[in-house]
């Protein structure tokens, strides 16, 4: 079984988020279940060069871009055994960043369409084309509008995963003659138009053979108006081709017993390290240190998606209590400010570290008690697992992923792996603060609690094989 994954980004190569985690952690599962899972995204300028300099140059030819012809050029890398395929034209990606130029349009265009053309130029011929978020978009119309009467393409299957409904991809309807070469009858039809816009996601879910999304909760949740994104109407409509698979994460790369970027490993068998690693950070971060004190931590885009608004109206009634607060992130101009002023005011409890930062990321996991995720939604998330993996004790609200993995800890029969609300209100999330908070003085009923978290299992192997079934049955 070929599978050719297509994405914007990966790690270790270059990421943004969760998008970016997952195309570097799936393949690499697939490959362990059986499936030939091979990856194609952008070459762009700001690939990590001890990486870029390894890549092997193939061959190069011409894409068409509406009435424009652009060089293509195909360099691959092996990578732990997964062939990573990079498609290169300085034009569209010798620039900073990945997105937010005002041409992403036509770049993910030529993207898309190079994608598709370089199936011909390679000595490979996948049976599903397994497309990730509106950048990849247009290779599912593509192929069935296009690519689909020419025999090398005619029996391969597209697979749609749809990791923030949020992000549409939504362009001047004058990118189908510009850069497609069509006219305008996807855009009169509804198969592409979203509120007079041609959307990429639009048109990636109406042409797609399978959809899924990378949860079973937020597959449920896309169907209603609260999540559905003026898409929901369609998405009921497709649901015989839509299912949830939540995402793993990699457990080589998020270990605590071999992680090299905190102060000290640990197991479930050696927990007593973890209390080291807090004690280096608060001294690290100017806190008061005291392994005994409660510390929360955060590491998150700093959005109102991400429950940012409930932490501000919160914050200062939780500091009255014997805590610490630890953030990691970037995000609106307003929330980094509030942070910022909050780390002035209790610079001995509050941290706010407004930055990327891999290495204090994994810091921050390993040092706290508890770590936040109050998001207004969430498709799958990947902190909570990762800070499951740690034994940060996840504290978030009931959605998406984060319902489908966190359960809410039970004082009298001791389940749970984890602290939960329920409505997007911020007096709910300082009253579950504040039980887990009391529930951590109990050093025994804390630590059975934490090995719980560390015990729970999220890694890969099982989404894998929900994937390799959904690409066994589209090729029955």
């Amino acid at each position: 079984m070929k599978v050719l994954i297509i994405a914007s980004e990966s790690h270790p190569f270059i990421k943004t988020g969760g998008l970016g985690d997952v195309i570097g952690a799936l393949p690499h599962a697939l490959k362990n279940v059986g499936v030939d899972a091979r990856v194609v995204m952008p070459n762009y300028r700001d690939i990590k060069d001890d990486l870029k300099k390894k890549f092997k140059f193939i061959k190069s030819f011409i894409v068409k871009v509406g009435w424009r012809e652009q060089y293509c050029g195909i360099f691959e890398y092996d990578h732990d055994g997964v062939k990573y395929y990079f498609i290169d034209n300085e034009y569209y990606f010798k620039r900073d960043g990945l997105y937010g130029y005002y041409d992403d349009g036509e770049k993910f265009a030529f993207f898309d369409r190079a994608v598709l053309e370089f199936i011909k130029e390679i000595d490979w011929k996948p049976d599903v084309l397994h497309c990730n978020d509106w950048q990849t978009g247009m290779i599912p119309v593509l192929h069935k509008v296009e690519y689909i009467k020419k025999d090398l393409y005619k029996n391969m299957k597209t697979v749609f995963s749809i990791h923030n409904l949020f992000f549409k991809g939504s362009f001047s309807p004058d990118v189908l003659p510009e850069v497609f070469g069509y006219d305008y009858e996807l855009f009169n039809n509804g198969s592409l138009e979203l509120n007079g816009a041609v959307s990429f996601l639009k048109g990636a879910i109406n042409y797609s053979d399978s959809i899924t999304t990378v949860s079973k909760s937020y597959a449920e949740e896309i169907k209603t108006p609260e999540y559905g994104e003026g898409l929901d109407g369609l998405i009921r409509y497709k649901q015989n081709i839509l299912r949830g698979i939540t995402n793993g994460i990699d457990y080589k790369e998020y270990d605590p017993k071999n992680d090299k970027f905190i102060f000290k490993q640990y197991s479930v068998d050696t927990l007593e390290n973890k209390g080291i690693n807090k004690e280096e950070l608060q001294n690290r971060l100017g806190l008061t240190v005291n392994r005994n004190i409660p510390m929360i931590g955060m590491v998150s885009r700093l959005t109102h998606q991400k429950g940012c608004d409930l932490i501000i109206n919160m914050l200062h009634g939780i500091l009255q209590k014997d805590v610490q607060v630890v953030f990691l992130g970037t995000g609106d101009y307003l929330y980094e400010e509030n942070l910022k002023d909050f780390n002035q005011r209790y610079p001995n409890k509050v941290s706010a570290n407004i930055l990327f930062d891999n290495e204090l990321a994994h810091k921050i996991y390993a040092s706290s008690d508890m770590f936040l995720m109050p998001s207004l939604f969430e498709p799958c998330g990947l902190g909570q697992l990762i800070a499951l993996r740690y034994g940060s004790v996840p504290i978030v609200r009931e959605t998406g992923g984060l319902k489908d993995t966190i359960t809410d800890y039970n004082s009298q029969n001791k389940e749970g792996n984890g602290f939960t609300f329920r409505n997007y209100n911020y007096i709910e999330l300082m009253e579950k603060i504040e039980y887990s908070i009391e529930v951590y003085k109990n050093k025994d009923n804390w630590q059975s609690l934490v090995m719980r978290a560390m015990n729970s299992y999220n890694s890969w192997d099982k989404s894998a094989e929900e994937y390799k079934k959904l690409y066994k049955e589209l090729m029955a």
